[in-house]
C-alpha cells in the first residue's frame, strides 16, 4: 500500500469514533482513512465480536486499532479483525490512561521497543494486512532519541507505517485529557524520523486544527491524522478530498450530508439503536453558522427522548441557514 493511503486520516478516539461516527465522517470524505476506537486484544478474543467489530462496507478504507502487549494474543486478535474485513491493523502505543498503563500497554510501551517489535512481528506473521503503530515522541523523562530507537525496532519487525502524536506522554502527573494538550507539540522529530526512514510512511498527528495549517504541515511527512478537529468541526471534512486528493467532495453541503445520513439513521433505529447515539456525532456540523446553537440544543434535548426518530433531525435543521455566518460565540 502506497503512502498516499495515509495522506489524511481521522484518529481513533475512545467513546467517539464508533461505527455511527465513522459512517457520518465517510459521508463527508470518501478518501480519509478512518480508525475504530481502541479495542483491547482481550476484548476481541473474549467479548462480543459482532458488537465490537461490525461495520458498514461504506466505512472503508477502515483500520482497527488494537491495544495489548502480548504477541500471541495480538496476533490472534489481528486474525479475527482481518476476517471481519478491516484494511489495516494499528497498534496503540500512545494512550496514556491509567487503565491502559495497568494493562501494560499504550504509551508505557514506548519504554519497551523490543516487546512492541515482537508484537508487530507476530501480527505480521499472522495476517496479510498492513500492520502499523501509533505512538508518542516518548514518555516522561525519555531522551529525544527514544522515538528513533523505538521506530527502528518496530520497522525492523515489519511495521508498515508509523503514526506519531507529536507530544510526549506524561504518565505521572497528567490526566489523559491533559496529555492531549499540555505537553508541548514538536513536529521536528517526526519530520526527522521520515528523513531517517524514507521508505516507510510517517504520519503526523497532534494539534492540527484547520485545513490551511494541515496542508502546510504535510511538508516532510507522508500524511496527517486529525482527531478533535474532525469531531468538533466535522464540516471541515467536506474539503478534505479536494485539498488532499484533488477529488470532488462526496456531498456539496452540510445539509446534503445530513440528508445522506438519514437513511442510515433510520436503518439503525429499526435495529434498536437510540437516535442520540447517532446524532451526537453531528452536533458540531453547523458550528459558525446562524442557528448552530439552536441546532445543537434541539438535537441534544430531543434525540435522547424515548421513541425519537428522524423528524428530530429535520426539526433541528430548520434552525440553520448555511449561507449565514454568525459570531464566534454562536
Amino acid at each position: 500500500m502506497g503512502s498516499e493511503a495515509y495522506r489524511f486520516a481521522i484518529a481513533p478516539m475512545m467513546d467517539w469514533t464508533d461505527r455511527h461516527c465513522r459512517y457520518f465522517h465517510r459521508i463527508l470524505s470518501r478518501r480519509a482513512r478512518l480508525y475504530t476506537e481502541m479495542l483491547t486484544a482481550a476484548a476481541v478474543l473474549n467479548g462480543d465480536r459482532l458488537r465490537l467489530l461490525d461495520h458498514d462496507e461504506a466505512e472503508h478504507p477502515l483500520a482497527v486499532q488494537l491495544g495489548g502487549s502480548q504477541p500471541r494474543e495480538l496476533a490472534e486478535a489481528a486474525a479475527i479483525c482481518a476476517d471481519f474485513g478491516y484494511d489495516e491493523i494499528n497498534l496503540n502505543v500512545g494512550c496514556p490512561s491509567e487503565r491502559v498503563q495497568n494493562g501494560a500497554f499504550g504509551a508505557c510501551l514506548m519504554r519497551e521497543p523490543a516487546r512492541v517489535a515482537e508484537c508487530v512481528a507476530a501480527m505480521k506473521a499472522r495476517v496479510a494486512l498492513p500492520v502499523t503503530v501509533k505512538c508518542r515522541l516518548g514518555v516522561d523523562e525519555q531522551e529525544k532519541d527514544a522515538l528513533f530507537i523505538f521506530a527502528e525496532a518496530v520497522i525492523q519487525a515489519g511495521a508498515d507505517a508509523l503514526i506519531v502524536h507529536a507530544r510526549k506522554a506524561w504518565l505521572k502527573g497528567l490526566s489523559p485529557r491533559d496529555n492531549r494538550t499540555v505537553p508541548p507539540l514538536d513536529y521536528t522529530p517526526v519530520r526527522a524520523l521520515k528523513q531517517a526512514h524514507p521508505h516507510i510512511p510517517v504520519v503526523l498527528n497532534g494539534g492540527l486544527a484547520d485545513l490551511s495549517q494541515m496542508k502546510a504541515e504535510l511538508a516532510g511527512v507522508d500524511g496527517l491524522m486529525i482527531g478533535r478537529a474532525a469531531y468538533q468541526d466535522p464540516a471541515l471534512l467536506l474539503d478534505v478530498d479536494r485539498v488532499f486528493f484533488d477529488a470532488e467532495a462526496p456531498v456539496e453541503s452540510r445539509r446534503a450530508a445530513v440528508e445522506a445520513y438519514l437513511p442510515y439513521i433510520e436503518a439503525r433505529l429499526k435495529e434498536g439503536a437510540p437516535l442520540s447515539a447517532m446524532t451526537r456525532h453531528m452536533l458540531g456540523l453547523y458550528n459558525g453558522l446562524s442557528g448552530a446553537r439552536a441546532f445543537r440544543r434541539h438535537l441534544a434535548t430531543q434525540a435522547a427522548k424515548p421513541g425519537a426518530g428522524v423528524e428530530v433531525v429535520r426539526e433541528a435543521m430548520a434552525w440553520v441557514r448555511e449561507d449565514e455566518r454568525t459570531a464566534a460565540a454562536e
